[in-house]
Parts: structure tokens; sequence; C-alpha cells
């Protein structure tokens, strides 16, 4: 996207602001609470992460109702029919199990579980935003994939209250908002 686009208006976009954008191919951008931020490339090792939990989600939800889509997938956690929107986020997994909020461009409203892979682009404050975020939209489960640690934060967001814990290389998650579902770790880190 150009900059001339972005100083050409005030620095608050909706989802029908978004959708219409001119992108560079590659180019690929959030918008959290009317803002735009940019989004780096993953490097080769988030993106082997991101296939390895894929395919587990995936083998797992084959023939249930619940469908885990990998990034780029527009999840509009704030869904308005009128595209008033302010919030469109690309987890890079996002298992969404309403089919009423599964949409031709994407999730309409909160998935019911994301994966967020934290690469060298990521800050801590854009990862204390989603948290925060991620909350506010009524996701269940939220995952902090730290390739750099081989470790993950699995946060549970249930009746006002939040559950956090930590899983290492050799652990196998009981993904608790999928019942029966177990993700192995290790394939997952594996270099």
């Amino acid at each position: 996207m150009s900059n001339a686009v972005f100083a050409e208006k005030e620095p608050f976009y909706t989802y029908a602001d978004y959708k219409n954008w001119e992108l560079d191919p590659g180019e690929r951008y959030e918008l959290i609470d009317g803002v735009a931020y940019a989004m780096a490339a993953p490097n080769a090792y988030h993106q082997a992460i991101s296939m390895e939990l894929s395919a587990q989600f995936h083998v797992f939800l084959r023939g249930k109702p619940c469908k885990v889509y990998p990034a780029p997938y527009d999840a509009r956690l704030f869904y308005e029919e009128d595209e008033s929107d302010d919030t469109v986020v690309q987890p890079d997994i996002t298992v969404v199990c309403d089919s009423m909020k599964r949409g031709h461009e994407g999730c309409r409203g909160a998935p019911t579980l994301v994966v967020e892979i934290v690469s060298p682009a990521n800050s801590v404050g854009e990862m204390a935003r989603k948290f925060e975020l991620y909350h506010r939209a009524g996701v269940c489960e939220y995952w902090v994939v730290y390739p750099e640690t081989k470790s993950v934060h699995v946060h549970h967001f249930e009746n006002g209250l939040i559950t956090t814990q930590i899983y290492g290389v050799k652990d196998t998650v009981q993904v608790k908002s999928l019942t029966g579902l177990e993700i192995a770790l290790e394939p997952a880190f594996a270099e």
C-alpha cells in the first residue's frame, strides 16, 4: 500500500476501507481499533511451525463442524454487517467452530481458537495488544508460540477468568476448546 493512501485520510480505518486497499504483492496489514499495522513476512522456521500445527488441527477437525484456517485469513473480531468494524487481524492459525461466523471473506466475529507465532518483528507491545484484543473479542483459547525458546503459552478466556499454561518442546497440549484434540509440540519445533 502506498504511503500516499495513508496521508490522504485521518489514521482511522474500517473494514470497508481495508478491503479496498490496493496492496503490493506480499504486502499485508492488520487493522486494530482503526489503526493499520504492517505485517512482516514470516521466516522459514515460522512457516514450518505454522504448517505442522495447522496440519495437526486439520487432521483432527476433518469431518467435524470446526474448521482451521492458516494465514492469511481475515478475522473481523467485532463484525458489523455494514463493514464499519475497525479490527481485522490475520492470526497464524484460526479455528472457527460457529458456522455462522464463516463468511467468504473470513471470520465474522471472534474465532474459537487463535494461534500467533512470535517472530523477531513482533514487539512486546504488539503481543500485549493482541492478548487484550483477543480477550475483549471473546476468543476462547489463545496460543502464543515462541520459536526461540520452543515453548507455547496457552491462554484460556472463559467466564471472565484468564488461565495460562506454558508448554515446552517435549509436551503435548490438551486443546481445551476442542475436546479430544492433543497437539504434539516436538514435531512443530523440529528444525
